[in-house]
């Protein structure tokens, strides 16, 4: 029991200090947890692959080059499938969940040692732990942080944006499994830059979002007052929506600005929940955002694509504002 929970413990306990550290809590633990179970799979998968000697393996350079590639790969998928349906914000819920896959991979991997290595030496699960453990979470993490952060930066998700963050993972592991240095040192060095680098990227990060919930509040909130008061039309906006009578019909003119007063209002919904719950506060649920969805939906479908593309430049659409939109439809 005590190489059981000297194995597994330290990757969990590090798992948990990254949800407390994220102050808008926008992770729910029921997906942390499924994220784990999905770690498991992954890693039962292989296990079972080894076990079974469905694929005949190098011992000596597996380790080195094939398990690395083909693990990170395996791990990421999911984080990239996350990243593509708008479902991650902001990079700290990218770290969270990639750390979480990489636990569960972890304590699959650690569980099958234990049985295939009764070993009564307490400083090999030690290493296993603080080391092995760490490093599989830690690699995710930093592809979904790296992958995150290109994707918003180029404001795409294209396949070559994540390239940069599974390179990164893969060299990482790679060098682990080298043993280049002593377990005991690999150990150390994983427990000392781990965790700096996640800090530097939370503190980067929760910064980052700071900055653009004032601003993007600030400027959605000028934006409806205009719509709601009638005042748009002496504004850029507001000219260029009647430059537009010309090409649409004016019904279709009026769903637009419908559609736009719509999306501002989601949008300033969004970031009011997340100012309060950086505050500790909860926001109570609002029965009618259903609603609200419900005609967005329908006014997409009324103006149709061509619609949409003609008000796109006002238009919340970039991938962090799209998630807005998601997570208040969980709500």
């Amino acid at each position: 029991m005590l190489q059981v929970l000297v194995s597994l413990l330290p990757v969990f306990v590090f798992l948990t200090a990254l949800i407390f550290l994220d102050s808008y809590k926008l992770v729910k633990l029921r997906a942390v947890i499924s994220t784990i179970l999905l770690g498991c799979l992954v890693a039962g998968v292989l296990v079972a692959i080894s076990l079974f000697g469905l694929v005949e393996v190098d011992d000596v350079m597996y380790p080195k080059y094939g398990a690395p590639i083909i693990e990170e790969l395996l791990k990421g998928i999911f984080l990239i499938y996350l990243i593509r349906s708008k479902k991650i914000g902001f990079m700290v819920d990218a770290a969270i969940y990639g750390f979480a896959i990489g636990a569960g991979f972890a304590f699959v991997e650690n569980i099958h040692y234990l049985s295939t290595l009764p070993s009564s030496n307490l400083f090999l699960w030690i290493i296993r732990g603080f080391g092995t453990a760490i490093m599989h979470g830690g690699t995710t993490a930093l592809f979904g942080v790296i992958s995150k952060d290109l994707c918003d930066r180029h404001s795409s998700e294209q396949s070559r944006f994540f390239l940069p963050g599974l390179g990164t993972a893969i060299v990482i592991h790679s060098f682990y499994n080298h043993f280049f240095f002593s377990p005991q040192i690999s150990t150390v060095i994983i427990l000392i830059v781990l965790p700096a680098v996640f800090m530097i990227l939370f503190s980067w990060s929760e910064k980052a979002t700071r900055m653009w919930l004032g601003v993007g509040f600030d400027t959605d909130m000028e934006l409806l007052g205009m719509i709601t008061t009638g005042n748009i039309s002496e504004t850029k906006i507001g000219r260029y929506l009647q430059s537009l009578k010309q090409r649409f019909p004016g019904e279709m003119i009026v769903d637009m600005l419908c559609l736009l007063r719509l999306h501002l209002e989601l949008s300033v919904r969004a970031k009011g929940m997340l100012l309060m719950r950086e505050a500790g506060f909860r926001s109570a649920a609002d029965a009618s955002i259903k609603e609200k969805f419900a005609e967005l939906n329908y006014l997409e479908k009324s103006i149709g694509k061509t619609g949409q593309f003609a008000i796109a430049p006002f238009l919340h659409t970039s991938s962090r504002d799209l998630w807005e939109l998601y997570m208040l439809g969980k709500k």
